[in-house]
């Protein structure tokens, strides 16, 4: 069994004032031929009465369409990269307890995605203690350390008006490296990545200005006839504050890069392999049809057959 190490929970939204907290407006007004009631002091207002003292005017109906309004044929995508990283234990590894590793999900980057990420869920092996690990800020990882190698399921869950829908994503966790990378080494871990793009169709407004300018996006130049307020100033936030990147986290040294230009290159490598099989199997079937009858008898190996 691996060692485990427990997470907290996530915290409980507190529950609404039920209906009999809220004044009615036969009780706030006071009956013909009394007094009315002197006013209470604030010590002794209730929950529900502070509520709605110090609630605000709702967004004009107008403003609330526009914020919710979709934007057609415009895609917004964010690069992204999910994988782990294990080091041996060496002299300090045991029977059950021989690697310590990290699960993650970062950009291709290495900018913030809490721009549209709300929180990751980690699905680890059954035999962990509290399996289910919920991250809810950057970066979006977990340490654990154990033995065995097993599938990891994670779940992107997304800001309200980014999408609705989750990303389901797996992982095969690696402890041992393959045989032509040599021997396992403390100093030297096991890094198994895997790069995607999100592509986000028909944007909201408020999700499409949120990111316009967000260094990890992919945001195209809006269709003509589409036109959208500029940008407000971005409120100061303190740097150590606002940054969620891992740029400068403990294992940026073990990322792998990930670019588009390389992308395209392993596609078009991979294309033109597609391209010569097929034309040297065209090849080799208009030999077969220019043969004689009798010849067609045997293969393209040389080795006969038909009848036994």
């Amino acid at each position: 069994m691996p060692q485990t190490s427990s997470s907290s929970q996530a915290p409980q939204p507190a529950a609404a004032p039920s209906p009999a907290d809220v004044p009615s407006s036969a009780e706030s007004l006071p009956q013909q031929g009394t007094s009315p009631a002197p006013a209470q002091p604030e010590a002794v207002l209730t929950a529900a009465q502070k509520a709605l003292r110090s609630s605000k005017p709702a967004r004009p109906p107008e403003e609330a369409d526009r914020k919710n309004k979709k934007l057609k044929d415009v895609e917004i995508s964010f690069p992204i990269v999910y994988g782990t990283i294990s080091f041996w234990l060496g002299k300090k590894a045991s029977e059950y307890n021989s690697h310590k590793w990290t699960v993650y999900v970062r950009s291709a980057t290495n900018e913030d995605l809490s721009a549209i990420v709300n929180r990751v869920v980690f699905q680890l092996h059954p035999s962990f203690t509290n399996p289910t690990r919920v991250v809810e800020q950057p970066p979006f990882e977990l340490s654990e350390s154990g033995w065995g190698e097993f599938e990891i399921a994670i779940t992107l869950y997304f800001h309200s008006d980014v999408c609705e829908k989750r990303l389901d994503l797996f992982h095969q966790l690696k402890l041992y490296p393959e045989e032509d990378t040599g021997p396992q080494s403390t100093k030297k871990p096991v890094v198994v990545e895997t790069y995607n793009e999100i592509v986000f169709p028909e944007p909201t407004e408020a999700f499409f200005q949120r990111v316009q300018n967000h260094p990890a996006a992919t945001v195209p130049r809006l269709p003509p006839g589409i036109m959208m307020p500029p940008p407000g100033p971005m409120e100061f936030v303190p740097r150590e504050k606002k940054r969620g990147d891992t740029k400068d986290h403990p294992l940026s040294q073990w990322f792998l890069n990930f670019s588009e230009a390389d992308e395209l290159l392993k596609l078009a490598a991979a294309r033109q392999q597609v391209q010569a099989h097929i034309a040297k199997l065209r090849r080799q079937l208009s030999m077969m049809d220019g043969m004689p009858q009798q010849s067609k008898a045997v293969s393209v190996q040389g080795q006969p057959f038909g009848h036994g």
